[in-house]
């Protein structure tokens, strides 16, 4: 799986979502550009269950040097290895170990039943809760130090995308 040739975003309003992490699943899995392949890196606690199809945006650099997280609402789990065109509609503002960790939380294109998502403040606050809390519980159980400021709107997402494409040129 060479993603060197996927764009970051497709067009305007959209990007490329590589699944690492299926929602309800324990094994995190990493995306191995030497191999080309996802490699089951480790099995999380029993307690802790990503909330959402978890993985990134190709082509990308975040500041803590891997490519720009990313998650996306789906009403069923999808596979890791998944290509998704994704509608951002928000970010979850995260640091871990004191290094800015932000998180888009996207919709898929292809759900007609989320075509008229278009903003963080269309997902309860209560969904939106259980995601800041799974990377708090997960963070504490490895022994990190994390801290979340929140989440931001769709306004943040197209300059924390662009700045994470810049890097990674």
């Amino acid at each position: 799986m060479d993603l060197h040739q996927l764009p970051p975003s497709p067009s305007p309003g959209l990007v490329n979502l590589i699944v690492e992490i299926p929602a309800g699943s324990r094994n995190k899995y990493e995306y191995s550009a030497e191999a080309g392949v996802m490699v089951l890196d480790r099995v999380m606690h029993s307690s802790v269950r990503y909330p959402f199809d978890y993985g990134f945006i190709p082509n990308t650099l975040a500041e803590d040097g891997s490519p720009l997280d990313a998650m996306v609402i789906m009403a069923e789990p999808t596979f890791a290895g998944c290509l998704i065109k994704a509608r951002p509609i928000g970010v979850l503002d995260l640091h871990d170990k004191n290094v800015y960790d932000g998180k888009i939380l996207c919709v898929p294109d292809a759900d007609p039943r989320q075509d008229e998502i278009r903003s963080i403040r269309q997902i309860a606050a209560s969904q939106l809760e259980d995601v800041a809390e799974f990377f708090r519980t997960y963070r504490t159980l490895q022994g990190s130090v994390v801290s979340i400021d929140g989440w931001r709107d769709l306004d943040a997402v197209q300059p924390l995308l662009d700045s994470c494409i810049n890097a990674a040129d």
